[in-house]
């Protein structure tokens, strides 16, 4: 079976069209013929050796990819809702040769939702890690409906998501961009946009002048974001920088650990159903191109996701 895979780590170069065997759906799971799967920036990371540690030993190939969807080609025992020919989508905790970029998985079906009635495959493959990664970022901050939250990178993937869900939460938002963005981040609902940089904790001041109630750093500005923070706030970010200032609490994002979530990925299809999320495809690419969409996101500057389509 077909995958997107590397045998040693390097730049995107390293990527290959590699064999993995075809696994099936057990009890509790299973199998999605997968039709497309997004590329990420924890995918490169996987790609330049960021997570060797956790490899040691273990033979390649390695494939990437924690989004996917697709049609369910079969159903373990023990699973209840789901059927052959459902078109779903997924988050993938993915490990060695066990990742989204392949033609076929097998995961749990806890893990598995339908696609939003109102998107395409394609469309669909952008939503579960970045989603989930949002919520659970809002969740670690635990701010309440009419509190002030920040959000750096909001024209990226992760932190567009941050300011919708914010939104449906009933925060307050102020939000960074470039010139170039504003447009777009006012559009995904922020209350006031600031201009993005180092100087983003004194701009975001500038519009609350008592600091933000919370923040969450998609951009990973980090000492340069967290003076906006009040005294006693709370600041998230999903590389897990944490400062020591002014009695703020500082949190690391791990989506992994909302594996198994099904009900709240469920909900994040609600949400696009009811227009509050928004899909964002910034191109396709085949198999074989795989590391051209590498190359492109590295590049910085990209609006929406990259989806490899098999």
């Amino acid at each position: 079976m077909r995958a997107v895979g590397l045998i040693q780590f390097g730049g995107p170069e390293v990527l290959q069209l590699v064999d993995v065997p075809e696994t099936h759906a057990g009890a509790g799971e299973v199998r999605i013929r997968v039709h497309a799967s997004t590329v990420n920036p924890t995918d490169t990371t996987l790609r330049r050796g960021g997570r060797a540690d956790s490899l040691r030993g273990v033979p390649p190939p390695y494939v990437p990819g924690m989004d996917v969807a697709g049609v369910i080609d079969e159903v373990g025992s023990g699973v209840p809702g789901f059927r052959v020919g459902d078109k779903v989508m997924a988050m993938v905790v993915n490990h060695a040769s066990h990742g989204g970029y392949r033609e076929s998985i097998v995961l749990a079906a806890d893990s598995v939702v339908r696609i939003p009635s109102n998107a395409t495959l394609i469309e669909a493959a952008t939503l579960p890690m970045n989603a989930l990664t949002a919520r659970q970022s809002l969740d670690q901050l635990a701010l309440k409906p009419g509190q002030m939250l920040a959000v750096t990178g909001a024209a990226g993937c992760y932190g567009g998501y941050v300011v919708q869900l914010a939104k449906v939460d009933g925060l307050r938002v102020i939000a960074d961009a470039s010139a170039a963005d504003e447009a777009l981040v006012r559009a995904l609902g922020a209350d006031i946009v600031v201009p993005r940089g180092n100087a983003v904790a004194a701009n975001i001041r500038q519009a609350a002048p008592g600091g933000v109630d919370g923040l969450a750093d998609g951009s990973f500005q980090s000492e340069h974001a967290a003076g906006a923070v009040c005294d006693g706030g709370s600041f998230v970010s999903v590389r897990g920088w944490a400062g020591n200032e002014r009695g703020i609490t500082f949190h690391k994002t791990s989506v992994r650990s909302y594996n198994h979530r099904a009900d709240l990925l469920n909900r994040m299809r609600e949400l696009v159903e009811a227009g509050k999320l928004t899909l964002r495809v910034a191109a396709t690419y085949a198999p074989e191109k795989a590391a051209d969409a590498h190359r492109r996101l590295e590049a910085k500057g990209t609006r929406g996701r990259l989806v490899i389509v098999w």
